[in-house]
């Protein structure tokens, strides 16, 4: 492995990226994480055992950006901008003046929204909490503010408090609530983070004006009109002094005891870690932890986005979160009439039908004994169960799970409408754990299979992950991240497709001569393999491939600004068990070549 840390925090510190890189500095972040793991910081088990309870067992959350921008649903002036449509006012989109843009408000009127059916939609699709935005970067608050009256009810024609309706809707049904609120940024506010340097009179207006006229106020408000409340989900601190963090935290804490904060309200102050917007992360990450992802492109309404993803989608997503020891909040985006959009809705229900029928793989369930996700699916785990999610079922009738040392007592295949299927397995001197399974997939969606293992005289399961199982039956993708890299650099790229769309890559970049990784693999059965290398770079490269049996793939491919897998050609292992398989950058221009993955296709046929 790359990571050796003498702290185990620092795995945490160095692979979290807390706040999405709009408007705050990379710098920023790490003091961030660093101080809210520190030694001065709540204890892991106070936490879980205290007010972190609820959020550490529920796993699954809905969060909610509604605001002003749904009125124009990504449309200014009769031009469509692509991306997220929640900064569609930033002049890295539309650049609408502040005055046009509060004008927008005299046609909001959302008239469709209904808080009893958002919260049961949350409540069909399995989740457990709901967390809305109740005033987001361009400064409209969702809610009855006496502080300001660029609110929903005093300057539109709607004139009600649907932030009220909704906590009121989600208390009835039991669910847990929550508001987002940007407590830095505020584009419409004089003083605000990136907002007006004047007030109307020409008075100039720095952040203290904004902090304690209207930040600091509307927080109160929030924290006190609705009822408890079980997160305050503060965003993009960025230059934010540190002063005024402490204070508003402190005040939260005073008023909303029992409330969780995550790690964007700044300076460590968090009661949980948010990794990076849309980001399901790769290596087990250690600690509380949440991922938000959304269930399209954007995360606020935008007439054209239509990308939502399929029930399969979110349950593989929401399962690995779980699996690499998170939680997972996942976003809708109501209309302009507050509604939300039919297929995101459906697709979340079908969700929902599927965690109703296997509810232990998610509540309550504990991180996989593998760092990382599997190719045919993940694990999660409960007490002495293991839980495998199989999303691609083999077809051949096995299904291999790699370097498994805890004894494995009984399997069996979870049918909710019938008798669970006992399958029987075999546990070999390898660690690898063979089940004859059923040629077809027991659930349309996601199969899952309880394993119920001794663990009698361990702490818990155990599984070997220093050596990457190569399976005979499936591709197996060999991510950097788990490689031992040399004369390269290894990091974590993000970047934007459309503005605001983070993709997120472990890649291995900046090489030099004999520049290289090495992974430890565990193969499976002998025979011959495709290799596929996904990389990205400028014209033509040259990779190299070597197994510690001397078996070489040398090829020359293309390359081009995104990451793109290229076949090479045909490797072969002529013995099964403990292997080592070295890629090399050979020849092409060593500052753009950027390798995220090799993969290897058994050959059957």
């Amino acid at each position: 492995m790359i990571l050796k840390n003498k702290n185990k925090y620092v795995l945490l510190f160095l692979t979290i990226l807390c706040i999405s890189n709009l408007g705050f500095s990379q710098d920023k972040k790490e003091k961030g994480m660093e101080e809210m793991w520190g030694e001065n910081s709540v204890s892991m088990d106070a936490l879980k055992s205290g007010k972190a309870k609820f959020f550490d067992e529920s796993n699954f959350g809905m969060f909610i950006h509604w605001g002003l921008f749904s009125e124009l649903a990504g449309v200014w002036k009769n031009k469509t901008y692509y991306g997220i449509g929640e900064w569609i006012m930033n002049p890295r989109m539309a650049g609408i003046p502040v005055e046009d843009y509060k004008q927008i408000a005299k046609n909001f009127n959302p008239t469709g929204f209904d808080a009893k059916k958002i919260a049961q939609l949350a409540k069909d699709a399995g989740m457990k909490y709901i967390v809305i935005t109740s005033k987001h970067h361009e400064g409209f608050a969702m809610f009855d503010s006496k502080v300001s009256d660029f609110d929903i009810v005093d300057a539109t024609p709607f004139g009600r408090d649907p932030m009220h309706e909704l906590a009121d809707a989600c208390h009835d049904i039991g669910l847990g609530f929550g508001f987002y609120y940007s407590h830095n940024q505020d584009w419409t506010t004089p003083g605000g983070g990136r907002g007006p340097e004047t007030d109307n009179t020409g008075k100039k207006v720095d952040f203290k004006d904004y902090f304690y006229n209207k930040c600091k106020p509307q927080v109160k408000e929030i924290c006190t009109n609705y009822g408890d409340i079980d997160f305050v989900w503060f965003d993009t601190p960025g230059d934010m002094p540190e002063v005024y963090v402490k204070e508003l935290a402190a005040m939260v804490r005073k008023l909303q005891p029992k409330a969780m904060m995550c790690s964007r309200v700044g300076y460590g102050l968090g009661d949980y870690a948010s990794v990076g917007d849309m980001e399901v992360p790769t290596k087990r990450i250690k600690g509380l932890w949440e991922t938000c992802d959304t269930n399209n492109d954007s995360w606020s309404y935008a007439w054209y986005d239509n990308n939502f993803k399929s029930p399969k989608v979110i349950l593989g997503r929401l399962v690995e979160t779980v699996a690499r020891g998170g939680s997972y909040l996942f976003n809708v985006g109501p209309n302009q009439l507050g509604i939300v959009p039919e297929i995101g809705a459906e697709f979340l229900r079908e969700t929902g039908k599927w965690l109703k029928k296997y509810p232990q793989v998610v509540y309550a369930a504990d991180a996989s004994p593998w760092d990382y996700k599997l190719p045919w699916g993940d694990v999660t785990t409960k007490g002495s169960n293991m839980y495998l999610a199989v999303s691609e079922w083999p077809t051949d009738g096995k299904l291999y799970l790699p370097g498994l040392k805890t004894k494995i007592k009984s399997a069996k295949i979870l049918n909710p409408e019938g008798e669970n299927q006992n399958i029987e397995f075999s546990q070999g001197k390898d660690h690898w754990v063979t089940f004859d399974v059923p040629y077809k997939a027991p659930d349309q969606l996601i199969s899952v299979i309880e394993v119920e293992v001794d663990i009698q005289n361990e702490a818990e399961i155990v599984a070997e992950d220093t050596a990457l199982g190569v399976y005979p039956n499936i591709e197996t993708e060999l991510i950097t991240e788990f490689g031992t890299v040399s004369n390269a650099i290894q990091e974590n790229k993000r970047w934007m497709e459309k503005f605001g769309e983070w993709k997120h890559a472990n890649q291995v970049g900046e090489w030099e001569e004999n520049g290289q990784v090495t992974w430890k693999i565990n193969v499976k059965e002998a025979g011959y393999y495709y290799i596929d290398l996904a990389y990205k770079g400028e014209d033509r490269l040259v990779w190299k491939t070597i197994t510690d049996e001397g078996v070489m793939v040398q090829n020359q491919q293309a390359a081009t600004e995104k990451y793109v897998f290229y076949n090479m050609g045909i490797l072969e292992f002529k013995t099964p068990g403990i292997h080592t398989i070295t890629t090399t950058l050979v020849e092409g221009d060593r500052k753009t070549a950027s390798l995220k993955s090799i993969a290897l296709r058994p050959i059957n046929d």
